[in-house]
């Protein structure tokens, strides 16, 4: 089954979302738990929830995937900020248990001049106080570009993250790849995604990798500045992303679109990549 969806807005609920989402055509889709770059969200209603679930079960999509807002910062050196992202993130993964299979992306965040080691330290310490052993919802580490201090552009800090987690717990955390990310973190998935998840599986473990964000890129190999582009309009091209939804390693993997798209752009971008996907 080829996953593939885009990013959606909230505001209009739950089941909107759903139904917005099959008129595109994609048969999954991602959402922020609330405002990507505030602090305000709304309760959503349980029958809202329940809605959505019921449509999303009957037209066999995976499960969505909740983005967690850039405004979080589970590694900043300000103790009140990390305070606050544990605290908001606790609370919506308990929200995501109302949802069958859920997954939970974040940014591992930046470190602020502390150096990788302390921000790594920091990000599994939070993940240790606000996952539950017997939880549903798998916590999703996003592939970062690199720029500033963020943490997560090399596999390896990933690999740091995840081996800091409490034994018991970390079965519920895994990874979110971003294709214009690790382009721009320098990885060269454009010419040989093979390699690049060859090199993730040696280095993380494949087992790990939940879910795919399918995007193109403004910025050349290792440029470190993370800007989107619409599929085939960047540097990775067409034929980039033709291989990488038909790699074997991740072609079962649930694909979520976040280029620079309203809702008819991303509608023929969901036709433009189940045209070049094969059997």
């Amino acid at each position: 089954m080829f996953y593939i969806g885009c990013h959606l807005s909230v505001s209009g609920g739950y089941e909107n979302m759903a139904k917005e989402a099959l008129s595109i055509g994609a048969n999954t889709f991602q959402y922020f738990t609330r405002n990507p770059r505030g602090s305000s969200s709304k309760t959503p209603s349980p029958e809202d929830v329940a809605a959505m679930v019921s449509l999303i079960r009957e037209n066999g999509f995976h499960a969505p995937l909740a983005h967690a807002p850039y405004t979080y910062n589970p590694a900043s050196k300000d103790g009140h900020i990390r305070e606050y992202t544990a605290e908001a993130m606790g609370k919506e993964l308990r929200f995501l248990e109302s949802i069958p299979d859920a997954l939970y992306n974040f940014h591992p965040g930046c470190h602020v001049g502390q150096g990788v080691d302390v921000g790594i330290g920091f990000i599994a310490d939070m993940l240790n106080s606000i996952i539950l052993p017997d939880q549903n919802t798998v916590v999703l580490l996003e592939t970062m570009a690199g720029k500033g201090s963020e943490i997560g552009s090399r596999f390896e800090e990933l690999r740091e993250i995840i081996d800091r987690v409490d034994e018991e717990k970390r079965c519920k955390v895994g990874v979110c790849l971003d294709t214009c990310h690790v382009n721009d973190a320098g990885y060269d998935i454009a010419a040989d995604p093979d390699a690049v998840f060859t090199e993730f599986d040696k280095t993380v473990g494949l087992d790990r990798l939940r879910a795919i964000h399918i995007n193109d890129s403004k910025n050349p190999l290792g440029a470190h500045k993370d800007r989107h582009e619409k599929i085939g309009d960047g540097t990775l091209g067409l034929d980039a992303f033709r291989r990488i939804i038909n790699c074997g390693a991740i072609k079962d993997l649930p694909f979520y679109l976040e280029t620079p798209c309203d809702l008819e752009g991303y509608a023929r971008e969901i036709a433009l990549l189940k045209s070049i996907r094969e059997v």
